[in-house]
Formats: structure tokens, sequence, C-alpha cells
């Protein structure tokens, strides 16, 4: 019998890798399947069986001693594995708040809860959607067993939606150190990401101040006699001196007057185009974004001055549609309707908008859309479906300006690619021009701007509208 062990001793003498490959192999096996991974520690470990057996190569005294190691090692790496901790006692929880302002950094509270017997030791990640940043990004972890432990990280949503946190990651490291467990422990919330409000706050603000012209806001006249009183305000050089309110100036000792407005309530459609025609970006937001931020600064001020206002969002299809309205509640409907919409790669079908607009909305309204145009067959679609609602309605076109096209038509060079690349361009912004004076001639209103410079010329131009009563 000792004769037979000695010879298959030397015969493993003679393949030393294939011996320490039988040995680790279940190990590696199990770690896989249970996601467990060998530590930096682990890996260190094996290179002494490994130059061991590279030993047994050039003598056969060192078998003995490779396969005591192999067992010694083999033994402390199991003992070590069992004794890791599992996922069996062990649930997350995370509190958070339901809603949320794109680049606004909102607390988030992870609760993960012990009640197994052994304790745990390494860190916690919870899950991080698409378009969030994360601060701090894991936690260290060390909690003993039956116990609980709460982290607080701050959460910046990137992105506006619906976004959904489904798992809180755990990576937890055996007493010596030599293997490391990946866990996942479902925990599902939601966070309605909402676009930046704080251009509503700001405007608010400002118009209290009688500031607006420092977002480029302009006062416009109103044609005709006031005849409703609306608020008090400080007394400015343009200012009708019959106006003062002499009591108030008197309490206050400063020149204050009455400011009145018209009586009359109109109707604000925003059109909001989902098509592959708003997916162009800038400044990481995409034509879309811009758009949606300066309907809903306009909506914002159309539903000061007592104006009903709508939206219709559509692709391909109708994706949603807020009838008119008036009152503060309808800004929480808009938002609503508008935060989780999404520019997709799809051809926009205008007729199928402009059909459900005319079966959805009877009265006068004016109609505000804010596209882009590449082609003329896109153009055409725009341009036909826009003036056909003149008469019945006020349509308002607005066409989104791509800064590489004009950057390229007004920095020529001598380089003969990029000499070629702004006569193409410039030959296509001739082109957008006759488009918007074709809009022009039709009877609607037109537009040519940038996206980040919308929002101050759109609240102008409805305020021009409201002062010249052209609904």
């Amino acid at each position: 019998m000792p004769n037979s062990t000695t010879e298959a001793i030397g015969r493993l003498a003679n393949y030393p890798w294939l011996l320490l490959a039988v040995v680790l192999l279940p190990l590696v096996i199990v770690a896989l399947v249970r996601k467990t991974y060998p530590s930096r520690l682990w890996i260190g470990l094996l290179i002494i069986p490994a130059a061991l057996s590279l030993a047994v190569t050039l003598t056969d005294a060192w078998a003995y001693a490779v396969i005591a190691v192999d067992a010694v090692i083999l033994v402390v790496g199991l003992v070590d594995y069992l004794m890791l901790p599992g996922s069996r006692g062990l649930t997350a929880q995370r509190q958070l708040v339901r809603t949320a302002s794109i680049g606004a950094p909102t607390s988030v509270d992870l609760t993960v809860i012990n009640r197994g017997p052994r304790s745990l030791r390494g860190s916690v990640r919870d899950d991080l959607p698409e378009g969030f940043l994360s601060s701090p990004e894991q936690h260290p972890l060390t909690l003993p067993s039956r116990s609980q432990l709460t982290f607080r990280r701050r959460l910046t949503p990137m992105r506006r939606g619906v976004a959904e946190l489904t798992t809180v990651y755990l990576e937890v490291v055996s007493g010596l150190r030599l293997w490391r467990r990946h866990i996942e422990l479902p925990c599902e919330s939601k966070l309605n990401v909402y676009p930046d409000m704080k251009q509503l706050s700001d405007y608010a603000l400002l118009a209290r101040q009688d500031r607006l012209s420092l977002i480029g806001v302009r006062q416009s006249r109103r044609i005709g006699q006031d005849n409703d009183f609306e608020r008090l305000r400080d007394y400015s050089r343009d200012d009708n001196y019959r106006h003062i309110d002499w009591r108030t100036t008197a309490r206050r000792n400063k020149l204050t007057v009455r400011q009145f407005q018209t009586d009359q309530s109109q109707r604000v459609i925003f059109m909001l185009d989902c098509g592959r025609m708003m997916t162009n970006e800038h400044d990481g937001m995409t034509l879309l974004d811009h758009a949606l931020n300066s309907f809903l600064m306009m909506a914002h001020v159309a539903l000061a001055r007592g104006d009903a206002v709508g939206m219709l969002c559509f692709s391909d299809r109708i994706h949603a549609y807020i009838p008119p309205r008036t009152g503060k509640a309808q800004m929480n409907r808009l938002l609503q309707a508008g935060f989780n919409q999404f520019p997709q790669l799809v051809e926009s079908r205008f007729d199928k908008a402009f059909l459900y607009l005319s079966n959805h909305c009877k009265q006068r309204s004016l109609v505000v859309m804010a596209t882009n145009v590449i082609d003329e067959v896109n153009a055409g679609q725009v341009t036909d479906y826009l003036s056909n609602l003149v008469g019945k309605h006020l349509p308002l076109g607005i066409l989104l300006r791509d800064h590489q096209l004009f950057d390229a038509a007004d920095h020529p060079s001598k380089d003969p690619q990029r000499l070629y690349r702004a006569a193409a361009a410039a030959e296509i912004l001739c082109w957008r021009n006759q488009v918007i004076q074709d809009m022009k001639h039709a009877g609607v209103l037109a537009m040519d701007l940038f996206p980040e410079q919308m929002t101050a010329p759109l609240v102008n131009q409805y305020l021009e509208i409201k002062a010249k009563h052209l609904l």
C-alpha cells in the first residue's frame, strides 16, 4: 500500500498544475454559482502553491510539500467560504420623496436590516438609474447580527421622467477576507423627475419687483381701455400719473400706482412634437427638453393672466392631451402630462395631431408648436397644417435652430472642405428663411430661435398677442 501511494504521488508530481486545478476547481465552480469571488489576499495566497508546483518539476522531493500546502490552503479557504454570510435574513428599505426636479439634489435614506446570525462587513451600494448622480456612490458596511443600519446619500437626477430604483447591492467579505460575495436585495421605488421649475419662481419674483426685463421679458402696452384692477406696484417713469393711488402712497411714503388689465380670457394650446426631429441635443438637453421648459414657462404666465391652457403631445401617435383649463391646478396637469415625454426615432404624424386637435378643440385658440425642419417634405407638412388653422385658430410656429449649422455658415475658412460646408450650411439657412416667410405669408405667426434662447421671446410674443387682441 505505501508503495502504491508513493507511485500515485509520483505520477501527480509529473503534473503539478493539474494537481492544483483539481483541488481548486470544485471551489471555483461553487463560488461562481453563488456570486462569490476570491479577494486579492486569496489570489496572493495561491501564488505559494503555484511556486511550489513549479519547484516539483525540478525534483520529486517537493511533491509531499505541495500536496500538504494545497490541502491546508483548501481547508482554510473552504472554512472561510462556509462562514461567509448569505442573503438569508437580509432585507433593505428605501425612503425617498416621490417627486424631484431635474438637477436638484434629493436625499435618499437606505436601511439595511440583518436578521441573520452573522455579522456583515463590506460595502453597500444603492441602485443608480441612467442619467443620475449619487454622492456618495457607496457606503462602508459594518452591521452586527439582528440589527439594522441607515445610510443617507444625495441623488441628483439629470434626466426627467419616471426613474425606477429596483435593487440594493451588498458586497460582504468573509472573516479572513479571502472571499467577497455580491448580494442583490430587491427594493423597488419610483421617483418622478420633473423639469426644473426654478424659472417659474424667478419669474414670479421679478414680476412682483417689476424687473422682468432682467430675463428678457418686455411689458407690452395693451391697446384699448384697461378696466380691471390687477395690483398695486411702485411708480415708474412711464406710468400715467392719473393711476397713482395717493392713499397708498401716503401710507407707504412711496409713489404707488394701480395696475389694470383688460377683462379677457383666452385659450392657449401647446403642441409638443415628440418625433425624431426633436432628438438633437444642446448643452446636454434635447430640443424637446428646451421646448417643454419654454412651454411650461409660457403656461405659467398665461395661467397667471386668467387664460385657459392645454397641451397635446404627439409623435406617430397621440401620447397625451390636456384640455384647456384655467386655475393653478392646471399647471400640475401639464407637468404630469409632459415630464415623462421623450423624443422617439419615429416620423411625426402631423395629420393625426391636427385632426385630433380639430376634433377636441372647437373654440378659437392660440396654437403654439415648436419643431425642427431639415427637408422640404417635413417643412411642407408643418407649413400646410399650420396654415389650415388660420381663421379658426391663431397658429404660432417655432422653428428651432441647429448651432452646428449656424456655426458652419458663420465661420468659413480657406480650407476647401470647410468652405464647402459653409456654402452648404448657408444654402440650408436661406431655405429655412424662405420656409418662415412662406408661413408668415400664409397668416401664421413664425419664429426662428435657438433652443436655449426660446423662453423670453416666446413669452414676449404671447404678451404682444394679448396686447393687440389678436385672438
